[in-house]
């Protein structure tokens, strides 16, 4: 009988690499990938156990360092994203912890972008201080302040592009360039592009994180992240960081994760011409104030856009006017769209990033990452355009009716 040749991930393109890409089959040869429910691995000897230990016989030794089914998700998120290695995690929080304290020690000093998600600020702000780590926030757009806050002691830049929730876009290549001058990485949080539509390390960036809960899972179900690099940047920061601290994915949530990956370009795509449209109607509202999209020309850095990225997105962010009233008003109105601080779900999720994600923040610097109280973060769904269009136009309808609460 002849054997079916082995498939060489390299000449495939990305749908096909996320249906095929990394499966490893057991002796039963099954056609959907194992999912391993187990936390230890049998050796046939003592002197076995001790050559795996040692790193000279390959394989497994505990779920908290790695699984079959973990491993198959992070081989396909290296084929999709052109990494050499990955480490998958808990969540998206912890990849952005992994990828940045496995790095630094006391007296070494971080560069990020001031527009970050709650979360991410607080291991900035709060979290690496108490261990001698600094940090400065710039206006990630500006190249100049870039420049000007490096020193001696940087070791890191950090970013989000699209950022969270303005979608300011950054030019991740010349960014680069600034860190790699001086001896520092680029960490990129791509997780509202996502790997469909942009590719950091591509662009130059040293290490990309992911929240797999997000477009990744794409269907609200489980929690997931993680780490993309160069072998040698996983080994020497990532791999041992993640080993002795634990933040360890689930091989049920993995296997989720590696499911979802054979659908995402075509829900990535689905939802981001979606959101091309909607955000094109909600432009021409006269309740709306300003649109933030990144697939349009108005957007404050298309042509970064147009360079680096291949699509706007399935995010919008717009200000409905009537501030944080005229806001709430539309959100409570709609009947399809989700009030969730969640996105990239199957399901349009709308927030309010000022008194939700980013709630924590002064007004004065919400207000710097042009986060005002009538701005509101659309995440386009699989829906029907038409009924979302639909279902949002009703919702404007009721922005500055009095009485709407009572009704």
């Amino acid at each position: 009988m002849t054997k079916s040749p082995k498939l060489d991930p390299a000449r495939l393109r990305d749908a096909t690499r996320l249906v095929h890409g990394g499966t490893l089959r057991s002796q039963f040869a099954e056609t959907s990938e194992a999912l391993f429910l187990t936390q230890g691995y049998v050796y046939e000897s003592m002197e076995a156990a001790e050559a795996r230990f040692k790193g000279q016989n390959p394989g497994f030794i505990y779920s908290r360092f790695s699984n079959p089914t973990i491993a198959m998700f992070e081989e396909r998120m290296c084929l999709l994203e052109g990494a050499e290695a990955a480490r998958a995690t808990a969540s998206g929080m912890a990849a952005v912890n992994a990828a940045l304290m496995s790095q630094v020690r006391a007296g070494d000093h971080i560069v990020a972008a001031r527009a970050l998600f709650g979360s991410c600020l607080y291991i900035l702000q709060d979290l690496l201080p108490r261990f001698g780590v600094t940090s400065t926030l710039v206006d990630g757009s500006d190249l100049a302040q870039w420049r000007a806050a490096m020193r001696p002691e940087t070791k890191v830049l950090f970013l989000e592009s699209p950022t969270n929730p303005g979608l300011e876009v950054y030019d991740i290549a010349a960014i680069a360039e600034i860190a790699h001058a001086n001896g520092a990485t680029l960490v990129v949080d791509n997780v509202f592009a996502t790997p469909i539509l942009q590719k950091p390390l591509q662009l130059g960036a040293d290490c990309t994180v992911y929240s797999a809960t997000k477009h990744i899972d794409g269907h609200g179900r489980c929690l997931g992240g993680v780490v993309l690099s160069s072998k040698d940047f996983i080994d020497k920061y990532v791999h041992n960081f993640l080993r002795q601290t634990g933040p360890a994915i689930s091989p049920f949530n993995a296997w989720v994760m590696l499911k979802s990956l054979e659908t995402l370009p075509l829900r990535v795509m689905h939802a981001t011409r979606s959101a091309a449209r909607i955000a094109d109607v909600l432009a021409a509202h006269p309740k709306v104030r300003r649109v933030v999209y990144p697939g349009r020309s108005d957007h404050p850095n298309a042509d970064i856009v147009k360079r680096q990225m291949s699509g706007g997105g399935t995010l919008i962010a717009f200000e409905v006017e009537g501030g944080k009233e005229g806001a709430f008003a539309f959100a409570n109105a709609l009947s399809i769209v989700i009030i969730s601080n969640n996105l990239g779900d199957a399901k349009s999720l709308i927030t309010h990033p000022a008194t939700t994600t980013h709630q924590r923040l002064t007004p004065e610097a919400q207000a710097e990452m042009g986060i005002t109280p009538g701005l509101v973060r659309f995440s386009v769904g699989l829906e029907d355009p038409d009924d979302l269009i639909e279902d949002l136009t009703h919702g404007l309808d009721a922005v500055g009716r009095r009485g709407l609460a009572a009704e």
